[in-house]
């Protein structure tokens, strides 16, 4: 059985490092596919773990190369997920996590449509302006544009399969895991199973 693609977005401030990494703490199994990034690294955070951090013209020969899933541009950068990676990993049957932006979030469904999409946000609008003014990291004018992307953002919800609010952390972990297990029995993740069990009953039809 291969592993299952999960696509996961939210705003930006709602916490979708910190659940993942929290989650891949306390459950095996998972594997996070580390995205290509344009933007300048933030304090703290590494090449090859955080992202592959790259320069606008070596991402455009990559995007020549088709060596993405999907790209996109959110807030004056590119983003991209490496199609090797993330196809060697459900290959050996782990669950892989992308953690992308809404654009890039919708064109994978449209590719690979057995992929789950699950929208991560805060409790309400003013939560995300306090936690994304509290990190410190952005100017007010950054903080602004986030403001108003995640308000385009939101029209784009509905079209999640889940919506995870994370307001407590532990369960909202907790709750990703669950759905994700949930998520290993849907028909459409086993076709291989389903066409092995009509070719096992072939000799009992009647005729």
């Amino acid at each position: 059985m291969q592993g299952t693609l999960i696509v996961l977005s939210g705003f930006s401030g709602a916490g979708k490092g910190t659940i993942i990494k929290r989650l891949m703490e306390k459950y095996d199994n998972y594997a996070l596919s580390v995205s290509v990034t344009t933007r300048q690294p933030r304090e703290g955070e590494e090449e090859g773990v955080n992202y592959f951090f790259r320069s606008q013209e070596e991402f455009d020969q990559m995007v020549k190369e088709d060596a993405f899933i999907e790209y996109a541009s959110y807030v004056k950068h590119s983003y991209g997920t490496p199609k090797a990676f993330v196809t060697k990993k459900l290959e050996e049957a782990r669950d892989v996590i992308l953690e992308i932006e809404v654009q890039g979030a919708l064109h994978v469904k449209e590719v690979m449509p057995e992929a789950i999409s699950i929208f991560v946000t805060p409790p309400s609008g003013e939560e995300l302006e306090r936690r994304l003014s509290g990190r410190g990291t952005e100017t007010p004018e950054v903080v602004a544009d986030r403001m108003a992307r995640a308000y385009e953002e939101a029209d784009s919800m509905d079209q999640y399969d889940y919506l995870l609010i994370n307001d407590d952390l532990e369960e909202c972990v907790d709750k990703l895991h669950e759905l994700i297990m949930a998520s290993h029995f849907r028909s459409i993740g086993n076709k291989e199973l389903i066409n092995d069990m009509k070719e096992s009953l072939k000799a009992f039809r009647k005729e």
